[in-house]
């Protein structure tokens, strides 16, 4: 890390200790102008985030130390299509698959963005031919239903936006197989109809081990199922890979095999033909608008100065919190049911992201990098995990997300809702000290040693820090924008950690190692060159296995 950057790391951590004798609740008291000077405004989307241990002089330090880490330079880069994945040398050009402006996208001197235009028309007209019954199966039978299968990126990123934006869905199905656990497959399919159902393989290379024994399986049901001959697995089948000749051996017609580029990471897919199921599920135009979204978010993080720029402060703070109060995870609480599934596709596009731990230069880092991510929705967290975040010892930043208007029109029941948002926030922030406890008490008439008992355990020491993210309503457009929002934070995080956020090595020990095992265990012999526990695991499962 550059000697200036130290400086600035120092400068944070003396007003970490400054921090650590101030509450919240005492800084809103003597700073009532301070929600406006810490929120900022983007289209539909409200970002405040003043219930955080900052003040001015921290998010001047913050930003001093994203400027110090070259990262205006940094964003330039990633959008012109220089390749900052150092480790694969690939550039990083998702945002190029949602570019709705007359601006040409140059990888390597040559325009990209034509191709990514024609690329998406053929998949959107595929879409719209599926929904509209021009695409039909073997039989002349409309398609009904649509199974994709992938994994990781392939899967998490598409399978979120479909159940986050079913409010939208046609006619049309969607499923999602992503396990290699065969009950995955067998519960998804087992109620459909072969004659109406197209897979869609997600796979770039289209070797992956998980989906392509899906896929297998799948063809095999197919098969059994419908009493087909081979030539029918073309109106059935479609591939989103590059491996166009292992997509033909297995029978997917060419015209139905839509690829990608080395320049889209996996956890950053669903704006490709990845997301060929979001379009098919939600409709051509829509998907458009879930593209729009992200792209305006683009625009906002690529123009906009640091101190009114959301995805550059959400990433700060996140360093805030997790270099310099040893917050190691956070939590994200959607209180909106439609994103029931959204943080965990966050935990992929931020862990598998910034888990890392060897900076640019190669060598090991001594600080913390990618902090563990989890949560779900609001209320039902709120009766689960909550206890351990109002009164557990550990400090755990939370962002919560809202909508102003409710999907159902149900606005008696929102309003139920969003006051646990408005109120849980507020908890978290101002606590309830040992007088307001006592006051409480005294109230409902206990005795003095039973006041004393219970008054400790009542006690909310508050001061836990929070975000709010409000938009007007969840619409393909406002997903795009919050994803997108996120996508940037974890970019920014890895620019100030000095890391390649955009590589995934750790994911490919596992597979190794699995494949020599897989070859042990169908030899069905006892086990011995590995360590005692794994030994003693594979050969307890084959002398008990069917």
């Amino acid at each position: 890390m550059k000697s200036s950057k130290i400086e600035i790391w120092e400068k944070l951590s003396n007003k970490k200790k400054e921090f650590e004798n101030k509450h919240l609740r005492n800084i809103f008291q003597n700073e009532p102008e301070r929600f406006k000077k810490y929120s900022i405004n983007f289209n539909d989307i409200l970002f405040d985030y003043s219930k955080n241990l900052i003040d001015d002089e921290i998010i001047n330090l913050l930003i001093e130390l994203a400027e110090k880490s070259d990262l205006k330079d940094s964003i330039e880069a990633m959008f012109s299509g220089k390749k900052i994945n150092f480790t694969e040398k690939r550039a990083v050009l998702h945002t190029a698959l949602r570019n709705l402006s007359s601006n040409n996208v140059y990888f390597e001197n040559y325009n990209i963005s034509n191709d990514v235009k024609l690329e998406l028309n053929k998949a959107l007209n595929f879409a719209e031919n599926i929904r509209n019954g021009v695409f039909k199966g073997f039989t002349g039978k409309n398609i009904t239903d649509v199974v994709n299968i992938g994994i990781g990126g392939s899967h998490l990123g598409p399978d979120m936006v479909c159940t986050a934006l079913s409010h939208y869905s046609g006619d049309v199905k969607v499923h999602f197989v992503s396990n290699v656990d065969p009950v995955d497959i067998s519960d998804k399919i087992k109620f459909l109809n072969p004659e109406t159902t197209l897979f869609l393989i997600a796979s770039k290379t289209f070797t992956t081990q998980e989906t392509m024994t899906n896929a297998n399986k799948a063809k095999q049901w197919f098969m059994s199922k419908s009493n087909a001959d081979t030539n029918s697995i073309a109106y059935h089948f479609a591939a989103l890979s590059t491996n166009i000749s292992a997509c033909k051996e297995f029978g997917i017609s060419e015209e139905n095999i839509f690829g990608f580029w080395d320049w889209v990471g996996g956890r950053y897919s669903l704006w490709s033909v990845i997301g060929l199921s979001i379009a098919i599920y939600i409709g051509t135009e829509n998907f458009k608008k879930l593209l729009n979204g992200a792209f305006l978010v683009d625009e906002h993080f690529r123009n906009q100065p640091f101190k009114q720029n959301i995805p550059i402060i959400m990433a700060l703070l996140g360093v805030w919190y997790n270099n310099f109060w040893n917050a190691n995870t956070y939590a994200v609480i959607p209180y909106d049911q439609y994103l029931i599934k959204f943080s965990e596709f966050l935990q992929q596009l931020d862990m598998e992201s910034n888990g890392k731990s060897i900076d640019k230069r190669g060598n090991k880092v001594n600080y913390s990098t990618g902090a563990v991510l989890w949560g779900t929705i609001g209320t039902n967290s709120q009766h689960s995990f909550f206890q351990l975040i109002h009164q557990g010892m550990q400090l755990i930043p939370i962002d919560f997300l809202v909508g102003i208007e409710n999907l159902s029109k149900n606005q008696s029941q929102h309003d139920i809702l969003i006051s646990n948002f408005f109120a849980q926030t507020e908890a978290l922030m101002k606590g309830k000290n040992r007088d307001e406890v006592r006051a409480e008490l005294e109230k409902s008439a206990l005795k003095e040693d039973e006041i004393k008992d219970l008054l400790p355990h009542k006690i909310f020491d508050g001061n836990k820090p929070t975000n709010s993210i409000m938009y007007k309503k969840l619409n393909p457009e406002t997903l795009g924008s919050l994803i997108a929002l996120y996508e940037h934070k974890v970019f920014v995080q890895g620019i100030i950690w000095e890391i390649n956020s955009f590589d995934q090595w750790g994911v490919e020990l596992g597979k190794q190692l699995a494949k020599g095992i897989l070859a042990e265990i169908k030899e069905n012999k006892t086990v011995t060159n590995h360590d005692s526990s794994t030994n003693g695991l594979i050969n307890h499962y084959l002398s008990n296995r069917k």
